[in-house]
C-alpha cells in the first residue's frame, strides 16, 4: 500500500519524510506500544502504528528498517523525533483514530500484518 493512501485511509497528518513519501509503498504494518513487540515483528518495508512518542520509537523503527510510523491517538512526534526521521528518510504521521481503529482501516484495505519471531528462532 502507498504510504500516501495510508495518510488518506487514516486521515493522517505528515509531520516528517512527505518529500519521500511519492511512491513509497508499505507492504506489512505492525501496531504496538511496546518496542520490544516491534522487535519481534518480521518486517517487509514496514509501517508502525504506536501512541509511543519518544525518540525510541524512531530508533527501533530504523532498527528494523520500517518505512513509516503512523502516532495514533493524536500523539505528536517531539522536535527531536522530527529531525531524526527526516536524517533517516522515514516518514512520521499522526492520526487522531485509536490504534484498533487504525489499523482494522489498514487490514481492510490490504494491509497485513507480518508473522511475529518466538524467542526460541
Amino acid at each position: 500500500m502507498e504510504l500516501q493512501k495510508v495518510q488518506e485511509l487514516l486521515q493522517a497528518e505528515v509531520y516528517a519524510g512527505k518529500d519521500y513519501m511519492t511512491g513509497m509503498e508499505v507492504k506489512e504494518a505492525c501496531g504496538s506500544d511496546l518496542m520490544s513487540d516491534v522487535l519481534a515483528f518480521v518486517k517487509e518495508q514496514g509501517l508502525m502504528l504506536t501512541g509511543l512518542q519518544n525518540l525510541q520509537v524512531v530508533r527501533t523503527a530504523e532498527m528494523m528498517d520500517m518505512e513509516a510510523i503512523v502516532f495514533v491517538r493524536g500523539k505528536v512526534p517531539t522536535e527531536e523525533m522530527i529531525q531524526a526521521a527526516e536524517r533517516m528518510e522515514m516518514v512520521l504521521m499522526t492520526t487522531e483514530l485509536p490504534m484498533f481503529t487504525a489499523c482494522g482501516i489498514l487490514y481492510a484495505n490490504g494491509l497485513t500484518g507480518g508473522e511475529a519471531v518466538s524467542a526460541g528462532e
